[in-house]
């Protein structure tokens, strides 16, 4: 007994401890700022692409193929390991033994970048993806310059860092630390679970200081009154899933289907693409390019009329986007299109009002995309400021989930990163 209090005295109170310690929370509020200004600067460089096309209409038919081209060739020649959303890179992570060849604070920069020059060249593409990239990046390098011991350095700080990441890009401390346990490690690990949830505390708090406490998608007052409302949750479940489900797999198929052109033509592929994207914006007026905040937060609030074709237009610029092999994440993308899966439900099949089937709508697609129903529906509770419809939230994502196993059996950043191992061959024994 009195062995046991030396050595727990001796890790409380010795200079190592407190060294890592004060390295680790200053990694999280470095991770929180950077993220912060990702946001900031995310939001400007896609305005920038919407004053460019509304002064010149024909603009994006020449700057989104010739941007994501060159995008890809930044990303191949420059910074390797930043294309994509970086959430497989992260889950790869764990269980690679040259941990540091995808998570490095050049990687992080690139990461930052590129995505940002993807945004102002109107990629259907996120940030919340490359902020898990960057925060597990940042963390696990400052990890190494203080020398942590290794069970912080084989997975708590890969899993701090991507929970503080989305903590901070999306203002959701909760779906944070549910997407360490739910998408990353996929179990509760004791030893790693206290790093995780302080790293997301000192992150979010340091991101809510430079942005204000603010919804990711404004206030949501959306609830079921009428029993019979509750129909709409196996609808929208059902629906909202197989298409999630349909889109991983489009994206998982097509991925192995150009495999050999985006090793030998990798630009001209990136340039394909972004016709592909630049056509479907200007079909849209521009609805489908970005990261699509703007329009889910019109939709959710109620204030944006939405053309009905606009959840399959931004699958199909979300899926281009992503088969360009630039950098960026699809979160965001997929809450914009579940909410016009709302949208559309609520007017084809009225079983409840436009903001109930709106709210179980980004549930259920977001849900069907990833597999995590879990961080599905805090998620989507936390960015809409909404907890009087959790239970409804609950049953739809669940529901989504099983539709969505039934078209894409393997969740799509599990598939994604078992791809990136196989690739490079890293798996630890």
């Amino acid at each position: 007994m009195r062995r046991h209090l030396r050595r727990s005295r001796r890790k409380i109170f010795s200079l190592r401890a407190w060294r890592a310690r004060l390295v680790f929370w200053l990694g999280a509020l470095l991770v929180g700022s950077v993220c912060a200004l990702f946001a900031e600067l995310s939001e400007r460089a896609h305005y920038l692409y919407g004053a460019g096309a509304a002064v010149a209409p024909w603009m994006p038919l020449l700057i989104t193929p010739l941007g994501l081209a060159a995008i890809a060739w930044a990303t191949c020649r420059l910074f390797p390991g930043s294309q994509g959303s970086g959430i497989p890179q992260a889950i790869a992570a764990l269980d690679m033994r040259g941990k540091a060849a995808v998570l490095s604070i050049r990687i992080a920069a690139g990461k930052i970048l590129l995505t940002l020059c993807g945004l102002a060249a109107g990629a259907s593409i996120g940030r919340e993806g490359p902020s898990v990239h960057i925060g597990a990046a940042i963390m696990y390098s400052l990890g190494r310059v203080a020398r942590f011991p290794a069970h912080y350095m084989e997975r708590g700080l890969i899993l701090a860092g991507g929970a503080a990441g989305i903590a901070a890009a999306f203002n959701t401390p909760l779906a944070g630390i549910v997407f360490a346990i739910e998408e990353m490690s996929r179990s509760f690990e004791q030893h790693t679970s206290g790093i995780v949830t302080t790293a997301v505390v000192f992150s979010g708090v340091t991101a809510v200081a430079v942005l204000g406490n603010y919804d990711y998608f404004g206030h949501s007052s959306a609830v079921i009154d009428d029993p019979g409302w509750l129909l709409a949750v196996p609808v929208c479940g059902v629906a909202g899933g197989l298409l999630g489900g349909l889109f991983s797999s489009a994206l998982l198929y097509s991925a192995r289907s150009l495999s050999l052109t985006a090793r030998h033509h990798p630009y001209a592929l990136a340039f394909g693409c972004g016709l592909v994207v630049a056509l479907l914006g200007m079909l849209t007026e521009g609805q489908t390019n970005g990261t699509g905040y703007e329009v889910a937060k019109g939709i959710v609030t109620g204030s944006d009329e939405l053309d009905p074709l606009y959840p399959l237009l931004k699958i199909g610029a979300t899926l281009a986007s992503y088969l360009s092999g630039i950098p960026g994440g699809i979160f965001a993308p997929s809450l914009a299109t579940g909410a016009g899966i709302g949208a559309d439900l609520a007017h084809w099949v009225p079983l409840a009002p436009v903001s109930v089937m709106v709210m179980l709508g980004m549930v259920a697609y977001f849900s069907g995309v990833v597999q995590s129903p879990i961080t599905g529906f805090i998620i989507v509770m936390e960015m809409t400021d909404n907890q009087d419809m959790l239970l409804a939230l609950i049953a739809t994502a669940f529901i989504a989930h099983g539709a969505s196993h039934l078209v894409c059996p393997t969740p799509l950043y599990r598939a994604l990163a078992e791809g990136f191992l196989a690739r490079d061959g890293m798996r630890e024994s």
